[in-house]
């Protein structure tokens, strides 16, 4: 069975980008470049107790995606506490509404964002009452 273990956001503004990401999800940077031999810096997500992922923002290698289009590629999704303040934050920090919050009945608010850098992203709070 393949299970992710890493991410890697593509970006065109690196400073923009980890200050989006850094202020919205409290991901701490580690400047990872001279390894990967572009600008490349790994993201730890959270502790290393908790379940999820860590990645990396890493400089865009081609053009930003166009609006309006298809997603081409895998869509993160953040579990979150709290829907309302964690979308309050992703847009006074720049970031647009993809789709907008909706009920996974009996799950989850789910809603899909777009960073300062054109990719899409979701957010994901629990909540069996959801409907």
């Amino acid at each position: 069975m393949g299970r992710p273990i890493h991410f890697e956001v593509h970006v065109d503004d690196m400073e923009r980008a980890q200050k989006f990401y850094g202020e919205v999800f409290g991901w701490k940077f580690e400047d990872w470049s001279e390894y990967a031999g572009i600008p490349y810096f790994g993201a730890a997500t959270g502790g290393e107790n908790e379940l999820g992922i860590n990645g990396a923002l890493m400089q865009r290698q081609g053009p930003s995606p166009a609006q309006n289009q298809p997603l081409s590629g895998y869509a993160c999704t953040m579990g979150i506490e709290d829907y309302d303040s964690t979308e309050a934050k992703i847009l006074s920090h720049g970031g647009k509404v993809a789709l907008p919050k909706h009920a996974l009945p009996g799950m989850a608010w789910q809603g899909y964002y777009m960073d300062t850098e054109g990719n899409i992203f979701g957010i994901h709070q629990p909540d069996k009452n959801a409907k």
